[in-house]
Protein backbone atom coordinates (compact mmCIF):
# COMPACT_ATOMS: atom_id res chain seq x y z
CA UNK A 1 0.00 0.00 0.00
CA UNK A 2 0.92 3.60 -0.85
CA UNK A 3 0.49 6.48 1.62
CA UNK A 4 1.58 9.99 1.00
CA UNK A 5 1.42 12.24 3.99
CA UNK A 6 0.52 15.69 3.54
CA UNK A 7 1.17 17.57 6.06
CA UNK A 8 2.94 21.73 6.78
CA UNK A 9 5.17 20.17 9.07
CA UNK A 10 7.17 17.20 10.22
CA UNK A 11 10.06 16.49 11.95
CA UNK A 12 13.13 16.46 11.64
CA UNK A 13 13.05 19.47 9.64
CA UNK A 14 10.29 21.83 10.44
CA UNK A 15 8.77 22.19 14.00
CA UNK A 16 6.18 24.67 15.51
CA UNK A 17 3.96 21.61 17.02
CA UNK A 18 2.82 18.42 17.65
CA UNK A 19 1.62 17.84 13.85
CA UNK A 20 5.35 17.42 12.88
CA UNK A 21 6.04 14.82 15.75
CA UNK A 22 3.28 12.87 14.18
CA UNK A 23 4.25 13.11 10.73
CA UNK A 24 7.76 12.63 11.78
CA UNK A 25 7.06 9.07 13.39
CA UNK A 26 3.66 7.88 12.00
CA UNK A 27 4.96 7.35 8.24
CA UNK A 28 8.24 5.85 10.04
CA UNK A 29 6.20 3.09 12.20
CA UNK A 30 3.94 2.55 8.51
CA UNK A 31 7.53 1.73 6.49
CA UNK A 32 8.55 -0.47 9.50
CA UNK A 33 5.25 -2.18 8.71
CA UNK A 34 6.17 -2.78 4.83
CA UNK A 35 4.20 0.54 3.58
CA UNK A 36 5.30 2.57 1.35
CA UNK A 37 5.01 5.39 2.95
CA UNK A 38 6.17 9.29 2.01
CA UNK A 39 5.97 12.84 3.41
CA UNK A 40 5.21 16.17 1.54
CA UNK A 41 5.70 19.45 3.18
CA UNK A 42 6.61 22.84 1.77
CA UNK A 43 10.36 23.68 1.41
CA UNK A 44 10.50 26.42 4.11
CA UNK A 45 13.56 29.52 4.44
CA UNK A 46 14.90 28.10 7.52
CA UNK A 47 14.21 24.27 6.94
CA UNK A 48 16.51 22.40 8.85
CA UNK A 49 19.07 19.77 6.94
CA UNK A 50 18.67 21.37 3.49
CA UNK A 51 22.04 19.90 2.75
CA UNK A 52 20.09 16.82 2.77
CA UNK A 53 18.01 17.54 -0.14
CA UNK A 54 18.31 16.28 -3.76
CA UNK A 55 16.99 18.74 -6.59
CA UNK A 56 14.42 16.06 -8.49
CA UNK A 57 12.37 18.56 -10.92
CA UNK A 58 10.28 21.81 -11.16
CA UNK A 59 6.85 22.50 -12.78
CA UNK A 60 3.49 24.97 -12.47
CA UNK A 61 0.50 25.18 -9.95
CA UNK A 62 -2.58 26.40 -11.07
CA UNK A 63 -3.06 29.35 -8.38
CA UNK A 64 -6.63 31.04 -9.31
CA UNK A 65 -6.03 32.59 -12.70
CA UNK A 66 -2.21 32.39 -12.72
CA UNK A 67 0.66 30.04 -12.48
CA UNK A 68 2.61 29.60 -10.13
CA UNK A 69 6.75 27.83 -10.21
CA UNK A 70 7.13 24.93 -7.94
CA UNK A 71 10.23 22.96 -7.27
CA UNK A 72 10.74 19.37 -6.21
CA UNK A 73 13.22 18.55 -3.89
CA UNK A 74 13.49 15.30 -1.84
CA UNK A 75 15.24 13.70 0.56
CA UNK A 76 15.20 10.26 3.13
CA UNK A 77 15.64 10.07 6.41
CA UNK A 78 14.97 6.99 8.68
CA UNK A 79 13.51 4.95 5.38
CA UNK A 80 10.92 7.44 4.52
CA UNK A 81 11.09 9.65 1.51
CA UNK A 82 10.72 13.09 1.92
CA UNK A 83 9.31 15.83 -0.81
CA UNK A 84 10.16 19.35 -0.33
CA UNK A 85 7.91 22.01 -2.86
CA UNK A 86 9.50 25.19 -2.89
CA UNK A 87 8.30 28.54 -3.75
CA UNK A 88 10.51 30.96 -2.68
CA UNK A 89 7.47 33.62 -2.50
CA UNK A 90 5.50 31.79 -0.23
CA UNK A 91 8.15 29.88 1.93
CA UNK A 92 11.37 31.38 2.00
CA UNK A 93 10.64 33.26 5.32
CA UNK A 94 10.73 33.15 8.91
CA UNK A 95 8.41 30.74 10.77
CA UNK A 96 5.72 28.90 9.14
CA UNK A 97 2.40 30.28 9.85
CA UNK A 98 0.95 33.34 10.60
CA UNK A 99 1.04 35.84 7.68
CA UNK A 100 -0.85 37.60 5.85
CA UNK A 101 -1.43 35.61 2.64
CA UNK A 102 -1.49 32.08 4.44
CA UNK A 103 -4.64 31.22 2.46
CA UNK A 104 -2.73 31.68 -0.38
CA UNK A 105 0.42 29.58 0.34
CA UNK A 106 -1.16 26.98 1.32
CA UNK A 107 -3.73 26.88 -1.60
CA UNK A 108 -1.10 26.72 -3.71
CA UNK A 109 0.36 23.63 -1.13
CA UNK A 110 -2.68 22.04 -1.52
CA UNK A 111 -2.65 21.38 -4.90
CA UNK A 112 1.18 21.34 -5.58
CA UNK A 113 1.07 18.28 -4.08
CA UNK A 114 -1.47 17.13 -6.47
CA UNK A 115 0.32 18.20 -9.38
CA UNK A 116 3.58 16.79 -7.90
CA UNK A 117 2.52 13.70 -8.39
CA UNK A 118 2.44 13.63 -12.84
CA UNK A 119 6.55 14.23 -12.31
CA UNK A 120 6.78 11.15 -10.12
CA UNK A 121 6.75 7.38 -10.54
CA UNK A 122 4.66 7.20 -7.54
CA UNK A 123 0.76 6.86 -7.42
CA UNK A 124 -0.62 7.06 -3.60
CA UNK A 125 -3.29 4.85 -2.73
CA UNK A 126 -4.55 7.24 -0.23
CA UNK A 127 -3.26 10.78 0.74
CA UNK A 128 -3.52 11.42 4.49
CA UNK A 129 -4.02 15.29 4.84
CA UNK A 130 -3.88 17.09 7.82
CA UNK A 131 -5.01 20.14 9.49
CA UNK A 132 -6.10 23.30 7.40
CA UNK A 133 -2.79 23.44 5.72
CA UNK A 134 -4.01 20.71 3.36
CA UNK A 135 -8.00 20.80 3.46
CA UNK A 136 -7.86 22.08 -0.19
CA UNK A 137 -5.86 18.88 -1.55
CA UNK A 138 -9.10 16.54 -1.38
CA UNK A 139 -11.15 19.26 -2.79
CA UNK A 140 -8.72 19.70 -5.82
CA UNK A 141 -8.68 16.23 -6.24
CA UNK A 142 -12.09 16.04 -6.37
CA UNK A 143 -13.20 18.67 -8.52
CA UNK A 144 -10.19 18.78 -10.91
CA UNK A 145 -8.22 15.42 -10.92
CA UNK A 146 -10.40 12.80 -10.37
CA UNK A 147 -11.46 12.15 -13.76
CA UNK A 148 -7.55 11.62 -14.71
CA UNK A 149 -6.42 7.94 -14.71
CA UNK A 150 -3.55 8.47 -12.37
CA UNK A 151 -6.32 10.36 -9.83
CA UNK A 152 -9.29 7.89 -10.01
CA UNK A 153 -8.79 5.40 -7.18
CA UNK A 154 -6.48 7.84 -5.34
CA UNK A 155 -8.96 7.55 -1.90
CA UNK A 156 -8.12 10.88 0.71
CA UNK A 157 -8.03 11.06 4.97
CA UNK A 158 -8.04 13.79 6.73
CA UNK A 159 -6.63 13.99 9.99
CA UNK A 160 -7.26 16.67 12.55
CA UNK A 161 -5.16 18.03 14.98
CA UNK A 162 -7.03 20.90 16.46
CA UNK A 163 -10.42 21.91 15.67
CA UNK A 164 -9.58 25.27 16.82
CA UNK A 165 -7.51 26.15 13.48
CA UNK A 166 -9.92 26.05 10.41
CA UNK A 167 -8.37 28.58 7.92
CA UNK A 168 -10.51 30.68 7.43
CA UNK A 169 -11.27 33.62 4.88
CA UNK A 170 -13.45 35.72 3.18
CA UNK A 171 -15.84 34.64 0.52
CA UNK A 172 -13.52 36.82 -2.12
CA UNK A 173 -10.61 34.10 -1.89
CA UNK A 174 -11.91 31.36 -3.38
CA UNK A 175 -12.13 32.30 -7.52
CA UNK A 176 -8.88 34.58 -7.33
CA UNK A 177 -6.61 32.69 -5.44
CA UNK A 178 -8.02 29.42 -5.23
CA UNK A 179 -9.65 28.75 -8.44
CA UNK A 180 -12.78 27.80 -6.73
CA UNK A 181 -15.34 29.11 -8.86
CA UNK A 182 -19.11 29.78 -7.56
CA UNK A 183 -20.40 26.73 -8.51
CA UNK A 184 -18.25 24.77 -6.40
CA UNK A 185 -17.75 27.30 -3.70
CA UNK A 186 -20.59 25.87 -1.50
CA UNK A 187 -17.51 22.94 -0.52
CA UNK A 188 -15.44 25.10 1.24
CA UNK A 189 -18.52 27.75 2.54
CA UNK A 190 -19.31 27.74 6.11
CA UNK A 191 -21.17 30.69 8.31
CA UNK A 192 -20.54 33.60 5.47
CA UNK A 193 -16.80 32.65 5.32
CA UNK A 194 -14.14 30.16 3.06
CA UNK A 195 -13.63 27.35 5.33
CA UNK A 196 -10.96 24.96 4.53
CA UNK A 197 -11.26 22.64 7.00
CA UNK A 198 -14.84 22.18 6.16
CA UNK A 199 -14.01 21.51 2.88
CA UNK A 200 -12.00 18.55 3.94
CA UNK A 201 -14.62 17.06 5.84
CA UNK A 202 -17.04 17.28 2.67
CA UNK A 203 -14.56 15.82 0.26
CA UNK A 204 -12.18 13.20 2.07
CA UNK A 205 -13.41 9.86 2.55
CA UNK A 206 -12.10 10.03 6.30
CA UNK A 207 -11.90 11.81 8.58
CA UNK A 208 -9.63 11.44 11.72
CA UNK A 209 -8.82 12.94 15.12
CA UNK A 210 -5.75 11.78 17.56
CA UNK A 211 -7.42 10.33 20.11
CA UNK A 212 -10.88 8.56 20.40
CA UNK A 213 -12.27 10.82 23.19
CA UNK A 214 -11.62 14.15 21.06
CA UNK A 215 -13.38 12.52 18.22
CA UNK A 216 -16.82 12.69 20.38
CA UNK A 217 -15.97 15.78 22.29
CA UNK A 218 -15.78 17.86 18.52
CA UNK A 219 -19.44 16.57 18.33
CA UNK A 220 -20.27 19.18 20.69
CA UNK A 221 -20.61 22.71 20.66
CA UNK A 222 -18.13 23.47 23.61
CA UNK A 223 -15.06 22.19 22.06
CA UNK A 224 -15.60 22.54 17.73
CA UNK A 225 -15.76 25.88 17.23
CA UNK A 226 -19.03 26.11 15.38
CA UNK A 227 -18.29 23.17 13.46
CA UNK A 228 -20.24 20.48 15.40
CA UNK A 229 -23.29 20.18 12.96
CA UNK A 230 -21.26 19.62 10.45
CA UNK A 231 -19.34 16.93 12.29
CA UNK A 232 -22.48 15.33 13.18
CA UNK A 233 -23.82 15.31 9.61
CA UNK A 234 -20.41 13.21 8.99
CA UNK A 235 -19.80 11.52 12.18
CA UNK A 236 -20.39 7.97 9.44
CA UNK A 237 -16.66 8.64 8.96
CA UNK A 238 -15.31 10.31 11.81
CA UNK A 239 -13.03 8.33 14.27
CA UNK A 240 -10.09 8.99 16.66
CA UNK A 241 -7.05 7.38 16.76
CA UNK A 242 -4.32 8.27 19.62
CA UNK A 243 -1.11 9.46 18.81
CA UNK A 244 2.04 7.88 19.71
CA UNK A 245 5.46 8.97 20.77
CA UNK A 246 9.20 8.71 19.48
CA UNK A 247 10.53 6.06 22.14
CA UNK A 248 13.81 5.88 20.40
CA UNK A 249 13.95 9.58 21.02
CA UNK A 250 12.20 10.28 24.40
CA UNK A 251 14.01 7.10 25.93
CA UNK A 252 15.53 7.57 29.41
CA UNK A 253 18.57 4.71 29.01
CA UNK A 254 19.81 6.42 26.20
CA UNK A 255 18.89 9.98 26.51
CA UNK A 256 22.09 12.14 25.57
CA UNK A 257 20.60 15.19 27.02
CA UNK A 258 19.26 13.91 30.89
CA UNK A 259 21.69 14.51 33.72
CA UNK A 260 21.86 10.55 34.10
CA UNK A 261 20.54 7.22 31.97
CA UNK A 262 18.37 5.13 34.07
CA UNK A 263 16.09 1.86 32.79
CA UNK A 264 12.64 0.72 34.45
CA UNK A 265 14.48 -1.93 36.97
CA UNK A 266 16.80 0.56 38.49
CA UNK A 267 15.55 4.13 37.81
CA UNK A 268 15.59 5.15 41.35
CA UNK A 269 19.30 6.72 41.23
CA UNK A 270 19.74 7.81 37.56
CA UNK A 271 16.35 9.59 38.65
CA UNK A 272 17.32 11.57 41.70
CA UNK A 273 20.00 12.96 40.09
CA UNK A 274 18.19 14.10 37.09
CA UNK A 275 15.93 15.75 39.90
CA UNK A 276 19.20 17.36 41.64
CA UNK A 277 19.96 18.43 38.31
CA UNK A 278 16.67 20.37 38.01
CA UNK A 279 17.13 21.21 41.96
CA UNK A 280 20.25 22.78 40.95
CA UNK A 281 19.35 24.43 37.15
CA UNK A 282 16.30 26.46 39.47
CA UNK A 283 18.23 26.82 42.37
CA UNK A 284 15.52 24.87 44.53
CA UNK A 285 16.06 23.57 47.95
CA UNK A 286 17.08 19.59 48.55
CA UNK A 287 14.90 18.88 51.25
CA UNK A 288 12.93 15.83 50.16
CA UNK A 289 9.77 17.72 48.76
CA UNK A 290 8.07 16.55 45.82
CA UNK A 291 8.85 18.45 42.69
CA UNK A 292 5.88 19.40 40.00
CA UNK A 293 7.06 20.63 36.67
CA UNK A 294 5.25 22.42 33.91
CA UNK A 295 6.21 22.45 30.14
CA UNK A 296 3.59 24.52 28.12
CA UNK A 297 2.40 27.26 26.40
CA UNK A 298 1.07 29.87 28.98
CA UNK A 299 -2.37 30.64 27.87
CA UNK A 300 -5.38 29.77 29.60
CA UNK A 301 -6.50 26.92 27.03
CA UNK A 302 -3.34 24.66 28.88
CA UNK A 303 -5.72 25.03 32.27
CA UNK A 304 -2.89 27.98 33.74
CA UNK A 305 -6.39 30.02 35.36
CA UNK A 306 -6.36 26.90 37.46
CA UNK A 307 -3.08 26.39 38.17
CA UNK A 308 -2.93 30.80 39.21
CA UNK A 309 -5.56 29.47 41.82
CA UNK A 310 -3.96 27.15 43.59
CA UNK A 311 0.04 27.50 43.38
CA UNK A 312 0.29 29.57 46.39
CA UNK A 313 -1.49 26.76 48.67
CA UNK A 314 1.00 23.71 46.61
CA UNK A 315 3.86 25.71 47.56
CA UNK A 316 2.47 25.87 50.97
CA UNK A 317 1.75 22.16 51.41
CA UNK A 318 5.73 21.78 50.60
CA UNK A 319 5.69 20.89 47.11
CA UNK A 320 8.04 22.91 44.73
CA UNK A 321 6.69 24.09 41.28
CA UNK A 322 9.24 24.71 38.04
CA UNK A 323 7.39 26.25 34.85
CA UNK A 324 8.76 26.51 31.66
CA UNK A 325 7.17 28.04 28.54
CA UNK A 326 5.91 31.11 26.78
CA UNK A 327 2.66 32.85 26.65
CA UNK A 328 0.11 35.49 27.60
CA UNK A 329 2.02 37.90 29.18
CA UNK A 330 -0.29 37.70 32.45
CA UNK A 331 0.94 34.15 33.03
CA UNK A 332 4.62 35.12 32.27
CA UNK A 333 4.39 38.07 34.83
CA UNK A 334 2.32 35.42 37.45
CA UNK A 335 5.33 32.77 37.30
CA UNK A 336 8.17 35.25 37.13
CA UNK A 337 6.63 37.04 40.46
CA UNK A 338 5.92 33.42 42.35
CA UNK A 339 9.27 32.45 41.92
CA UNK A 340 10.56 35.55 43.28
CA UNK A 341 8.62 35.42 45.98
CA UNK A 342 9.51 31.95 47.03
CA UNK A 343 12.98 31.50 45.85
CA UNK A 344 14.64 28.01 46.66
CA UNK A 345 10.57 26.86 46.03
CA UNK A 346 9.62 27.54 42.88
CA UNK A 347 11.41 28.09 39.71
CA UNK A 348 10.31 29.75 36.27
CA UNK A 349 12.28 30.04 32.65
CA UNK A 350 9.75 31.81 30.64
CA UNK A 351 10.71 31.18 27.16
CA UNK A 352 11.34 27.85 25.53
CA UNK A 353 14.49 25.34 25.93
CA UNK A 354 14.08 22.23 24.24
CA UNK A 355 17.15 20.91 26.24
CA UNK A 356 16.22 22.18 29.49
CA UNK A 357 12.24 20.66 29.04
CA UNK A 358 13.74 17.00 27.84
CA UNK A 359 15.76 17.56 31.51
CA UNK A 360 12.10 18.84 33.46
CA UNK A 361 10.88 15.49 31.81
CA UNK A 362 13.11 13.50 33.96
CA UNK A 363 13.81 15.51 36.67
CA UNK A 364 10.30 16.11 38.18
CA UNK A 365 8.24 14.22 40.04
CA UNK A 366 4.87 14.99 38.60
CA UNK A 367 4.20 16.58 34.96
CA UNK A 368 0.98 18.98 35.27
CA UNK A 369 -1.63 19.33 32.55
CA UNK A 370 -4.77 20.81 33.54
CA UNK A 371 -5.90 21.10 29.90
CA UNK A 372 -9.33 23.06 29.32
CA UNK A 373 -9.33 20.90 26.11
CA UNK A 374 -6.29 18.86 24.59
CA UNK A 375 -6.81 16.99 21.16
CA UNK A 376 -4.15 14.33 22.18
CA UNK A 377 -1.32 15.93 23.63
CA UNK A 378 2.23 14.14 23.92
CA UNK A 379 4.11 15.80 26.83
CA UNK A 380 1.94 13.46 29.87
CA UNK A 381 2.65 10.36 27.36
CA UNK A 382 6.52 11.59 27.44
CA UNK A 383 6.63 11.97 31.46
CA UNK A 384 5.27 8.19 31.71
CA UNK A 385 8.45 7.44 29.64
CA UNK A 386 10.70 9.04 31.99
CA UNK A 387 9.32 8.08 35.25
CA UNK A 388 7.45 11.07 35.71
CA UNK A 389 3.79 10.69 36.90
CA UNK A 390 1.11 13.49 35.26
CA UNK A 391 -1.81 14.80 36.94
CA UNK A 392 -3.90 15.71 33.95
CA UNK A 393 -7.91 16.81 33.31
CA UNK A 394 -9.90 13.71 31.31
CA UNK A 395 -10.14 15.89 28.34
CA UNK A 396 -9.45 14.90 24.74
CA UNK A 397 -6.18 12.15 24.43
CA UNK A 398 -5.37 12.76 27.95
CA UNK A 399 -8.47 11.33 29.19
CA UNK A 400 -7.40 8.25 26.80
CA UNK A 401 -3.64 7.70 27.53
CA UNK A 402 -3.53 8.73 31.81
CA UNK A 403 -5.96 6.37 34.16
CA UNK A 404 -6.18 7.54 37.93
CA UNK A 405 -3.53 5.39 40.32
CA UNK A 406 -5.68 6.70 43.26
CA UNK A 407 -6.96 3.44 44.14
CA UNK A 408 -6.12 0.91 41.11
CA UNK A 409 -2.89 0.22 39.67
CA UNK A 410 -2.50 3.50 37.22
CA UNK A 411 -0.08 5.75 35.39
CA UNK A 412 -1.60 9.56 36.83
CA UNK A 413 -3.47 11.27 38.69
CA UNK A 414 -6.68 12.62 36.86
CA UNK A 415 -9.83 14.96 37.84
CA UNK A 416 -12.57 15.73 35.93
CA UNK A 417 -14.27 19.04 36.39
CA UNK A 418 -12.59 22.19 35.01
CA UNK A 419 -12.05 23.42 38.45
CA UNK A 420 -8.76 24.49 40.90
CA UNK A 421 -10.54 22.21 43.85
CA UNK A 422 -10.46 19.44 41.81
CA UNK A 423 -6.47 20.06 40.63
CA UNK A 424 -5.77 20.86 44.05
CA UNK A 425 -7.43 17.33 45.21
CA UNK A 426 -5.23 15.70 42.43
CA UNK A 427 -2.09 17.23 43.45
CA UNK A 428 -2.47 15.84 47.18
CA UNK A 429 -3.70 12.70 46.13
CA UNK A 430 -0.52 12.62 44.33
CA UNK A 431 1.36 14.20 47.08
CA UNK A 432 0.34 11.55 49.57
CA UNK A 433 1.35 9.16 46.92
CA UNK A 434 5.05 10.48 47.13
CA UNK A 435 5.02 10.24 50.53
CA UNK A 436 4.35 6.49 50.30
CA UNK A 437 7.73 5.13 48.76
CA UNK A 438 6.11 1.52 48.09
CA UNK A 439 3.00 2.87 46.01
CA UNK A 440 4.71 5.72 44.50
CA UNK A 441 7.51 2.98 43.20
CA UNK A 442 4.58 0.72 41.86
CA UNK A 443 3.18 3.74 40.13
CA UNK A 444 6.23 5.28 38.38
CA UNK A 445 7.00 1.29 37.04
CA UNK A 446 3.32 0.97 35.71
CA UNK A 447 3.77 4.55 33.93
CA UNK A 448 7.19 3.61 32.32
CA UNK A 449 5.56 0.24 31.30
CA UNK A 450 2.92 1.75 29.22
CA UNK A 451 3.88 1.57 25.73
CA UNK A 452 3.23 5.08 23.78
CA UNK A 453 4.92 4.01 20.82
CA UNK A 454 3.42 4.32 17.71
CA UNK A 455 3.80 0.48 17.05
CA UNK A 456 0.39 0.22 18.52
CA UNK A 457 -1.09 3.21 16.47
CA UNK A 458 0.04 2.57 13.29
CA UNK A 459 -2.02 -0.74 13.09
CA UNK A 460 -4.66 1.21 13.64
CA UNK A 461 -3.92 3.81 11.10
CA UNK A 462 -3.38 0.55 8.77
CA UNK A 463 -6.31 -0.85 9.57
CA UNK A 464 -8.14 2.58 8.72
CA UNK A 465 -6.01 2.64 5.43
CA UNK A 466 -7.56 -1.01 4.48
CA UNK A 467 -10.95 0.51 4.90
CA UNK A 468 -10.46 3.26 3.07
CA UNK A 469 -8.78 1.30 0.11
CA UNK A 470 -11.95 -0.59 0.05
CA UNK A 471 -14.44 1.92 0.02
CA UNK A 472 -15.95 2.58 -3.57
Amino acid sequence: MNILYAASEANPFAKSGGLADVAGSLPKALVKDGIDARVVMPLYGDLKMKDKLTYVTNFSVPVGWRSQYCGLFTAEVSGVTYYFLDNEYYFKRTGLYGFYDDGERFAFFSRAILEMLFHLDYTPDIINCNDWQTGLTPVYLNLYYRHLDKFSKIKTVFTIHNIAYQGKYGLEILEDTCGIGKRDQHIVEYDGCANFMKGAFETADKITTVSPTYAQEILDPWFSYGLDALLRSKQYKLCGILNGIDVETNNPETDPVIAANYTIDSYQDGKAKCKEFIQDQFKLEKDGSPVYGMVSRLVGMKGFDLVKSVAEGLVAEGIQLVILGTGESGYEAFFADLAARHPGRVGAYIGFNSKLAQQIYAGVDVFVMPSKSEPCGLAQMVACRYGTLPIIRETGGLRDSIKDGSVVPGNGFTFAGYSAHELYDACMRAKKAYETPEKWDELVKYAMNVDFSWDNSAKSYEGLYNEVVDLW
